[in-house]
């Protein structure tokens, strides 16, 4: 097990990601507007993330192989091959430069809670530079490093507001493995899905465990890179049910106005006083930086392995810090949140569903894959996991042009 946890890193990475300020936020409206209800949700998109990360793990470790360069590889000479190219970069780069406005401004917020009230710009320029730095220079041991110690940092605030708070723990386990829609709930569940399956992190996943384990052809490398993704995605997944848990047994019932995180932060102070504010500030703070890195990182890697740059290469790191500068500019802007969020749906309800179809086919390939190929059962649950974003980018859609 000891050494399991030594290898533990490009899944740590994908943790990273789907733990931001929107996952955050999604969880606390959940859980204050619904109690634990929702949490079995949760679960169902942990398991969901699960399997198709496993895949793309699979992918980077046995083939070598990022998706995008999988993906190019596959389907060259095909007629289809640009139109499709053409969708997804412009889709992943829009979507990936508007999330990142969110993950800024939540990490604002979070220092906000910790700070009061500072700047906008003397907290996000000197944070954006730093990032900026961090994508430019620092390899990808260096990335991972400071991802896992900043998961840690996030995950230990949570989890001592979880306890600090004091949860009803047979209501939780109820959520958790009890199926149940609430009236009014359906959007909030779909939510709660799209926050976790994030179509970026599979091409980071890939890229990541290509990283690592380059060069290494031994059966231990798969197992590494699946025990990574199993352990790093669950206990995300177990933090996105412990911050919902919190938020239900705050202020669930007591028709408290919620809008954010932020305001979770505040009015937990007469339930725990200064310290659960503290507590939720830096797990905010931790979540927005975490995600305002890999979300660019995602992006150099993809673009760069769909036109054939090579990661290495000095053009994918301006596409990365390109996305961070217009994030840091919708940030800065004070666009409203709302706003942000609605245009990244839109992106991501495009993008997620031909993603995981790309996925499905890319690991349906013998000649890229061998005997590393999707069994059945690993296509079934795909397939279902595809069906679930098929309606879940419908939702998006629709919501974005207000026809729901």
């Amino acid at each position: 097990m000891f050494t399991r946890l030594q290898n533990i890193g490009p899944g740590a990475l994908v943790a990273a990601a789907f733990i931001g300020p929107g996952t955050v936020t999604a969880c606390t409206l959940a859980g204050a507007g619904y109690g634990y209800a929702l949490l079995w949700a949760l679960v169902f998109a942990t398991l969901a993330t699960i399997v198709l990360q496993e895949m793309a793990a699979r992918l980077g470790t046995s083939a070598g192989l990022g998706l995008g360069e999988a993906l190019r590889l596959r389907l060259m000479g095909s007629p289809l091959r640009y139109p499709l190219f053409a969708l997804v970069l412009v889709a992943l780069y829009l979507g990936n430069a508007a999330y990142e406005g969110g993950n800024l401004s939540g990490s604002y917020l979070g220092a906000q809670a910790l700070f009061g009230d500072i700047s906008k710009a003397v907290f996000l320029v000197p944070m954006i530079g730093f990032s900026g730095a961090l994508l430019w220079f620092g390899g990808y041991k260096v990335l991972e490093k400071i991802l896992i110690c900043l998961v840690l940092i996030m995950a230990v605030a949570f989890i001592i507001a979880f306890f600090v708070i004091g949860v009803d723990f047979t209501g939780m386990l109820k959520g958790m493995f009890s199926p149940n829609i609430p009236k009014g709930s359906l959007l909030t569940v779909l939510a709660l899905v799209g926050t976790t399956v994030v179509p970026y992190n599979l091409f980071l996943h890939a890229s990541a465990c290509k990283e690592k384990w380059a060069g290494i052809t031994d059966e231990n490398a798969l197992k590494n890179a699946r025990a990574d993704t199993f352990i790093s995605i669950g206990f995300g997944g177990l933090v996105s049910i412990l911050i919902a848990a919190t938020a239900a047994a705050a202020m669930f019932g007591q028709g408290l106005q919620i809008n954010s995180a932020a305001d979770m932060a505040k009015q937990l102070r007469p339930i725990a006083g200064d310290f659960a504010p503290a507590l939720l500030g830096i797990g905010l703070l931790a979540a927005g930086f975490t995600s305002a890195i890999t979300a660019p990182l995602a992006t150099g890697y993809a673009v760069s392995e769909i036109l054939g740059w090579g990661t290495t290469d000095k053009r994918g790191r301006l596409v990365a810090l390109s996305v961070l500068i217009i994030g840091g500019a919708i940030a800065l802007t004070g666009f409203k949140s709302i706003s942000i969020i609605l245009t990244a749906q839109f992106a991501n309800g495009l993008l997620l569903p031909i993603i995981v179809g790309f996925l499905l086919f890319a690991m349906n390939q013998k000649s890229i894959l061998g005997a590393y190929v999707n069994g059945k059962l690993a296509n079934i649950c795909g397939g279902l996991v595809m069906l679930v974003s098929l309606g879940l980018g419908a939702r998006m859609i629709a919501r974005t042009f207000g026809l729901i």
